[in-house]
């Protein structure tokens, strides 16, 4: 439900800043430390959160359709 989406979404979050520090380590582009900053303009930011969030939920509601056709299919 609407609970495990905003989960696997905070999850898949802090994966992305993980993975960003780690493969920024010994480089000049400082990607993890941009990813942590306040954004200036908080609006701004939590629209594109919200569009983010959205894009996600739509991903996981095709994945869920295929596997029901593919379900139905099989049978």
């Amino acid at each position: 439900g609407r609970k495990v989406i905003n989960v696997l979404y905070w999850f898949a979050r802090v994966v992305m800043v993980e993975d960003l520090e780690t493969n920024s380590v010994d480089s000049n582009i400082p990607y993890a430390e941009a990813v942590k900053l306040k954004p200036e303009n908080v609006y701004m930011a939590n629209a594109r959160c919200r569009v983010a969030y959205n894009k996600l939920l739509q991903i996981f509601q095709k994945e869920d359709f295929v596997i029901q056709e593919y379900r139905k299919k099989a049978k």
